[in-house]
């Protein structure tokens, strides 16, 4: 058993900052896969873009995690919230939320509106739009990007979309032909879209949600729906991208410190706390061992 102990210490694998058996760096090259754009905005200014270069249909979940990023939803809601990207915002982190001082993200409940992962959907060369469905309720688009930008003291007019166009080298040319989302039937999230009927990207009509920025609509307790995304007004009237010679810098995430590493430091922990642990163990079972046998000595006398 010390034995086990001090095996996985000396071998457990650490989590690199962006998996990079997952997807590659840079936009998809083709049509198949989905871009991914992650912006740390205000939290520190860097962007990655990542491929995921999956064929089959998927879910926002699944286009997120198929690129190499590592994810941390809420304890009430699972990945079904994402409450960090890549350790961002961390639990050791100050977030300078407006009216709350030194706020902290402990990732329990749906962080507050004034400090969340916002999240956004693009068909190539087209505009950013706010997703109006969860991670796990909307398919990604073939072809397309998937945003996430982290909102800040924003309001529902003034969130900030990335800062990467949704344009695919050598495609610029090309017009835009948004998708409409399709809606999933309730608030569920296991619940996934409905395919089009008419195959043609429409999709019949249904109730939008009203909820206020922040609010969680009312539930009961056996209902698990989810609170939708935060709201904004929609942008799938701005029929063009960006211009992309105004992109921020970005990285595929290969020089970022690891993700475990950060979490070690920032917690307190030290390298070494394993194998002391290891240690701890192997003194109890010498003591143990010891007094075992003083006890034998005494009962033989």
């Amino acid at each position: 058993m010390v034995a086990a102990v001090f095996l996985i210490a000396a071998t457990a694998p650490s989590a690199h900052a962006v998996d990079q058996g997952k997807g590659y760096p840079g936009f998809c090259k083709d049509a198949t896969g989905v871009t991914v754009v992650v912006d740390f905005q205000q939290l520190g200014g860097m962007t990655i873009v990542r491929c995921n270069p999956q064929t089959t249909r998927g879910t926002g979940l699944d286009a997120l995690k198929g690129a190499g990023f590592q994810i941390a939803g809420v304890q009430r809601w699972g990945e079904s919230f994402v409450c960090r990207v890549e350790n961002r915002p961390s639990a050791a982190e100050n977030v300078p939320v407006a009216g709350r001082g030194d706020y902290r993200e402990p990732c329990v409940d749906t962080p507050p509106a004034q400090a969340y992962w916002s999240y956004w959907h693009a068909s190539n060369n087209c505009a950013w739009d706010y997703s109006q469905w969860g991670v796990k309720n909307r398919d990604f688009i073939p072809g397309g990007f998937e945003g996430w930008s982290f909102s800040l003291n924003a309001t529902t007019q003034s969130n900030p979309v990335p800062r990467v166009s949704a344009v695919r080298p050598g495609t610029e040319s090309q017009p835009c032909v948004p998708r409409e989302e399709a809606k999933p039937v309730t608030g569920d999230p296991g619940e996934r879209q409905q395919r089009p009927p008419s195959g043609n990207g429409q999709q019949a009509d249904g109730p939008q949600s009203t909820t206020g920025a922040g609010e969680v609509p009312a539930a009961g307790p056996s209902s698990g729906a989810l609170p939708p995304p935060k709201p904004r007004p929609s942008a799938s009237a701005r029929p063009k991208a960006q211009d992309p010679s105004m992109n921020v810098a970005f990285t595929g995430g290969e020089n970022a410190e690891d993700v475990n590493a950060v979490i070690e430091r920032e917690s307190g922990a030290a390298g070494w706390a394993p194998w002391a642990a290891g240690a701890a163990v192997l003194a109890l079972c010498v003591a143990g061992f010891l007094m075992a046998r003083r006890r034998k000595r005494a009962q033989g006398v």
